[in-house]
């Protein structure tokens, strides 16, 4: 039995806020921000695209021949519909609920940002030889280092409603490309079959 892209959609839904919750409930500590960052980049992709894959395959099953548009819109409609609730949601609950985990998320963000052009300079100084380069580059560092004091990154927001947009529109990509990928993928394997059949 096929779901509804809706219904698919309001499922991912509730599967992002579960794993949200769950890395708020138990890693919001020092490691808030990374392991925020691994779930986003790891684990909900594969969510996605195994649900976006299952709604298109198991209307394929049902209806054995699928157009493009049609396998597009079964993994489409889905993703952008868990997307676009959890992203509203995220952001209200970060924003006008919980502004103590905003501000960690934030925090920690920037010592990331520091630590990785700490990280940078410490190996790009190791491998550089002539005291010129080691001049510029440790110029380049100081002033680069500036970005980071208190005075510069305080009221330094990422989580406002412009980033969240930006978050949303790098997502949206991932969602057209993946349902090209299984439109193309499915509505080949329909013409196929129909081939295959007439001989």
């Amino acid at each position: 039995m096929t779901k509804s892209p809706s219904t698919l959609g309001i499922i991912l839904f509730i599967a992002t806020m579960t794993i949200f919750f769950i890395v708020y409930g138990f890693f919001s500590g020092i490691n808030y921000f990374d392991i925020s960052l691994k779930a986003n980049a790891f684990v909900l992709p594969l969510i996605y695209a195994g649900a976006a894959f299952w709604s298109v395959n198991t209307f394929w099953r049902a209806h054995k021949t699928v157009s493009f548009k049609q396998a597009f819109k079964r993994a489409f409609v889905p993703m952008v519909t868990g997307g676009i609730l959890s992203i509203i949601s995220i952001f209200a609950f970060l924003n006008f609920v919980d502004t103590d985990a905003k501000k960690l998320l934030n925090y920690q963000y920037v010592q990331r940002q520091k630590s990785e052009l700490d990280t940078e300079y410490t190996s790009a100084r190791k491998i550089l030889k002539h005291q010129k380069d080691i001049d510029e580059l440790d110029q380049k560092y100081k002033e680069r280092i500036q970005s980071f004091t208190p005075e510069a990154v305080k009221g330094k927001d990422m989580l406002t409603l412009s980033h969240f947009s930006g978050y949303f529109a790098a997502i949206l990509i991932f969602y057209v490309v993946l349902s090209v990928f299984f439109g193309a993928f499915f509505r080949t394997r329909t013409v196929h079959q129909e081939i295959t059949n007439q001989e």
